[in-house]
């Protein structure tokens, strides 16, 4: 079995010499807070390591906490970097990998043409803070115009499976429902994109929880963990 191969595949980004996907339950759980022995997990890991080296010297995770930080990686190291705790990762250069883990919450892919690509985990906190116009305007910052992006939200928990309370649909909207509320992360944060000047966007028709036989769900009782993994192939 390839991890790689037997993943869910980002569109429309090859002809920027980029590869990006969402791990599949298939493959197996990435996290190990789950029932699978350690051993078993961290092999996986090895084995994707090992997938992406053609592609990438550079891997890049972190320990994900549901805040707005983001990661930036240049060119100049080599090997499985495991970062401090944040939810996103910049790598400004080709020849880095990063990674995110997600069951549910939406894992967010940015590329642009230059060879910079961006992976963030976006839960209802974290699209609350708004990491992806954080990631937007370090991207641009960094030399690299919005415009110019392309932006998939891939495989997450869909707008009718997601319910939350009133305050967390207020901070999310900025309107309280006076009840639990269903909420569709992926529209939001596509609306975000948007205002900051991003216009090629595409989501994901995959909800963890309505195809949990695909992908693990947070909500659906998993403890499993799929990442999204973004590189840009090094020249």
């Amino acid at each position: 079995m390839s991890i790689v191969g037997d993943s869910e595949p980002v569109p429309d980004v090859a002809d920027f010499g980029v590869t990006a996907f969402t791990t599949t339950r298939a493959v197996g759980t990435f996290g190990v807070n789950s029932d699978d022995p350690v051993r078993e997990v961290m092999g996986r890991w090895a084995v994707l390591r090992r997938e992406l080296l053609d592609r990438a010297p550079r891997f890049a995770t972190a320990g994900q906490v549901h805040g707005a930080r983001i990661l930036s990686h240049d060119g100049t190291w080599r090997g499985w970097l495991r970062g401090e705790d944040a939810d996103g990762h910049f790598a400004s250069a080709r020849g880095t990998a990063v990674a995110v883990s997600v069951a549910d919450c939406v894992p967010v892919f940015i590329t642009h043409p230059a060879g910079a690509v961006m992976a963030l985990h976006s839960g209802w906190r974290g699209t609350a803070a708004r990491i992806l116009v954080h990631g937007l305007t370090l991207l641009s910052g960094a030399g690299f115009s919005v415009a110019d992006t392309r932006i998939h939200f891939g495989p997450a928990i869909c707008g009718r499976c997601y319910e939350v309370s009133p305050d967390v649909y207020a901070q999310l909207t900025g309107r309280d429902p006076g009840k639990p509320t269903p909420i569709d992360l992926r529209a939001l944060l596509a609306d975000q994109a948007r205002a900051a000047g991003a216009d090629r966007i595409t989501i994901s028709d995959k909800c963890t929880r309505c195809n949990n036989d695909r992908f693990f769900s947070h909500r659906a009782g998993d403890a499993g963990r799929q990442l999204g993994v973004i590189v840009a192939h090094r020249s």
